[in-house]
This record gives C-alpha cells, structure tokens and sequence, in this order.
C-alpha cells in the first residue's frame, strides 16, 4: 500500500551494510499492535533494484568474512550471546508489541533461539574435517568444509526472533553473509537484532535486514548472488520458494505448515495430557506451527479428556499480551482472526460439537483477539481437521484403538510434529518407530529438538533435504570439499596414481 497518512510513530528502515536505510521504493505496509487494533509504523517494501543493491554489499562482505579465523567468528559468536541474553527483555517487549502473543511466550522464543546462538559458537569444532595420512604412498587425504557465500533468511510473523536465528547463527558462523527478509507484519525483531550484531563486533554487511512482500522474495530467489535460501511458513508458499529457487539452481530448505497430532491412550496421566495439551494447543493463540491442534482420543479416555481439557479453560486469560497475569494473547491481524473463526463455524455446522467457544468469550473490545475453542467428535473430512487453522482451536477426534489412531496420523499430509500421551513403553516405542512425522514428543507435547539436533518434519512440511538448524545447519550454510595431495620427497609412490607430480 502507499498510504502514508497513518499516525505513527514514523517509517521502519531496512538494515544495510551495518546501519538503517530508508527504503526507496515509495511502497509501504502497516504495523500494527494486535493488542489495540491500532498502527504503529510504516514498513518499507523493498523493490528489485534494493534487493540487488543491498545483495551486492553482502557479497563484498561475504568475501572478507569467509576468510576470518574460527576464533575470531566464535568471539563475534560469543559476544552476540551475552549481548541478547542481556537484553533479552527489551527484545520480548518488541515482540509482544507486534505480534501480541504474552511475555512469557517471547521470553521463551528468544531463550530458544539463544540455544542456537550458543551451538554456533562451537565452530570451530563444528567444522573440522576429516584427515587420511597415506591414502596411498606419500598421499594424504582431507574434507573441509568452506561457506556459500550470500545466504538468505525468508521468516514468519509467529517467531520473529527464533526462527531468524535458527538461520543465521549458523550461516554466520560458517562464514556466510546473511540476508534476512522478516515478516513486514513485525519487522522490528529483526531490527534488534541487527543492532545486536552490530554491537557483537560483526562487519558491516555481513547481516542484512531488507523488507518486504513478494516482490523481494522474488529477488532474492532469482538473484545470482544469492547461494542458498531458507524458508519457515505455510505449505503453498514453502512449496513456491522451493520450486522458484531451487529453479534458479540454489540450495533450498522450506519448511511448511503442519496439523500436529496427539495420540492419548487410555493408560495415560491424564491430568499431565491435558495440562501439556492445553498449553500445547492455546499457548501464542495457536500461531506455532509445532501447536498441537489435534488430540486423538483412543478409546474410553475421550469424554475423561474432553472434560479434563474443558474445565481448565475458563481459568485463562485472554488479554493484551504485556498485562500481567493474561495467559493468550491477540492474533497477528483482524483478517486472521475472522480466518479463524470462520473455521469454528464450519466445524459447528459440518457436525462437530462445541464444547468451548471462543467466539463467545468476554474479549477486550480492541484489537483481534479471540477466545481458545474446543471441538469435539471431529471428523477427517471437516475442513477443520484438513486444513492449518493456526489458531486457538483444537479439535478432539476418537478412535476406537491405537492402529486406527495411528492410521489416522499417518495419513495425514501434514507430518511436522505429534506425541503421544501414555504410560506403555512398548506402546510408546512402537509409535516412535511406526509414526511418519518428522519430530515426536513421548509425553513432551511440543517435541522442538534442542539445538544440537536439528528441526524439520516430513510430507507436505518440508520442501527441501536438510532440516533446520544443529548439524543439518552447518551442512547446508557450508560445502563439503576434499583435497588430495602428494608432495615430492624421499616418501613419494613411485606408483603412478593419476595426480600430476610437483617438480
């Protein structure tokens, strides 16, 4: 849009070669606080020619950063961890204020994606080679690992501190530079972070914010200097930026939507089942997308459930996200949250029983809140079982027994995360094993990995080989490379071998 007649406090700039720029392209789009329905700024939206401009300082960059010593990238590591654990509170204040979701919540975005800060500080270590001594006579053998050069980040509204530093922490790390393109619905996390960088010592260059919509995406999946794009959003557009980009001949790694499942047998705690679910399913207004969104009751525990789940909801506060005390907060726009509740409509009328409406909450009148919705006796074919509603809504769906629950699960496209909640080890093991989903919580309801394991599901949740962050990170921000080498000597095979001879 160009409306720039919003009161607000002024325009948000990108971030290029180590300080804000103001975007040129006369396109704008508002901010606003989910928590008022108010706007608070202007973001710019950047054009071709500012993505190609600002990839061009990154090269630059890229080229001089590559060739700085482990140690010192771990010191810039280092020093941008103690810098955002300091001021850790100031960045979940930003966050809360642009997308609403609690302080609590922001506080553990940003603790997570500390953790990936701190696995990226091991780089040294991280990317040590292999080594043969005589492979054959005189011939030694070695990997090594060396950066893309330019790498992108494209980052959704719901994490717009973690998910960004999933990617660059490692891509930095590893001696790329980083572009990052957040969501222009909270832009100014990725600000902060910029700053943060900065402060930690980081060259100019090296972490670029631009933003955006479709028309910077675009430039940067077809841009040449750009090696590697990395992506976390819905399904279509994951699909979209993994087939663009990897058109373009770059490394690709998209992560998609889910419909995260969880498997409650009758033998399980129940008061432990309901306690994570709820949270599990309401915690950020359902805006995660490792959210549980689904409980598949197995048997006689579901109307035990059901209930369990349903009485702990009118205990909870839904309120502006920064007002202590308030549980769940806002969603990230007015359209979203009509989405949403649209979708408890078509649930009611196509059959499922409302046990707990979130229409019909007592709401603050401003801003775009909607109460946290319980639907039993859901069905496979309702569009909400079928399609990513994300938000505060979860669905109960029984089933008679664990094969047909895991049946179920299994077939469904979406495979990002799922638990299961039971006491039967064997039942357990066996759901770990047989279950086509890409991350599994045995009693953890939000199995995230921690860092040092990577995050990523399967299906229609990841377009791409490599998930995201820990070891699969460092791989896909590096390029393997061996050497074999031979030098003259006393030593040297007299055997002919293929590799030219030094004189």
């Amino acid at each position: 849009m160009n409306d720039t007649s919003v009161l607000s406090p002024g325009t948000l700039d990108h971030w290029i070669s180590g300080g804000p720029v103001p975007g040129t392209s006369g396109r704008t789009s508002r901010v606003f606080d989910p928590a008022t329905g108010r706007p608070t700024a202007l973001v710019p939206l950047a054009s071709r020619a500012e993505v190609d401009a600002a990839v061009k300082t990154a090269v630059a960059a890229a080229g001089e950063w590559r060739h700085s010593s482990l140690s010192r990238r771990a010191a810039v590591l280092f020093a941008f961890r103690e810098l955002l654990h300091s001021r850790a509170d100031e960045l979940a204040a930003i966050i809360t204020s642009e997308h609403g979701k609690v302080l609590a919540d922001a506080a553990g975005e940003i603790a997570r994606g500390l953790e990936n800060v701190e696995f990226a500080t091991g780089i040294p270590q991280l990317l040590k080679g292999g080594f043969s001594e005589q492979a054959a006579s005189g011939v030694d053998v070695y990997s090594i690992r060396q950066p893309l050069g330019v790498v992108a980040g494209i980052t959704p509204f719901n994490f717009p501190a973690m998910v960004p530093l999933w990617m660059c922490a490692n891509a930095i790390a590893c001696g790329n530079a980083f572009v990052l393109k957040p969501s222009e619905k909270d832009p100014s996390a990725a600000l902060f972070l910029a700053q943060l960088w900065k402060e930690a010592g980081l060259p100019d260059g090296v972490f670029t914010v631009l933003h955006g919509d479709r028309e910077a995406v675009d430039a940067l999946l077809d841009h040449d200097e750009v090696a590697a794009v990395s992506f976390v959003g819905s399904t279509p557009v994951a699909r979209y930026i993994y087939e663009r980009g990897t058109a373009a001949g770059k490394r690709v790694q998209a992560l998609g939507g889910a419909k995260n499942h969880a498997l409650v047998l009758p033998d399980a705690d129940l008061d432990l089942a309901a306690d994570a679910i709820v949270s599990a399913a309401y915690g950020a207004a359902g805006e995660r997308c490792m959210a549980l969104s689904v409980a598949v009751a197995v048997g006689g525990v579901a109307d035990r459930l059901v209930e369990a789940i349903g009485a702990r909801l009118p205990s909870l506060t839904v309120g502006p996200g920064n007002e202590p005390g308030t549980d769940m907060g806002p969603l990230i726009t007015r359209e979203h949250r009509d989405r949403v509740a649209r979708y408890i409509g078509e649930g009611a009328a196509a059959g499922a029983k409302v046990v707990v409406d979130g229409r019909r909450q007592d709401l603050p009148s401003d801003g775009f809140f909607l109460g946290m919705t319980l639907l039993d006796e859901v069905t496979p074919e309702m569009t909400v079982y079928t399609d990513e509603i994300f938000g505060p809504v979860l669905s109960v769906v029984r089933v008679s027994s664990f094969d047909e629950g895991l049946a179920l699960i299994n077939a469904n496209r979406y495979a990002n995360g799922t638990a299961i909640f039971t006491r039967d080890g064997g039942a357990a093991r066996r759901f770990q094993t047989e279950v086509q989903v890409g991350m599994v919580g045995v009693n953890v309801p939000i199995p995230v990995p921690v860092a040092y394991y990577s995050f990523g599901g399967w299906k229609d949740s990841l377009f791409g080989d490599t998930h995201m962050y820990g070891p699969e990170g460092v791989n896909f921000y590096t390029r393997g490379k061996v050497v074999t080498q031979r030098w003259p000597g006393p030593a040297a095979s007299t055997v002919d071998l293929g590799f030219p001879r030094t004189r």
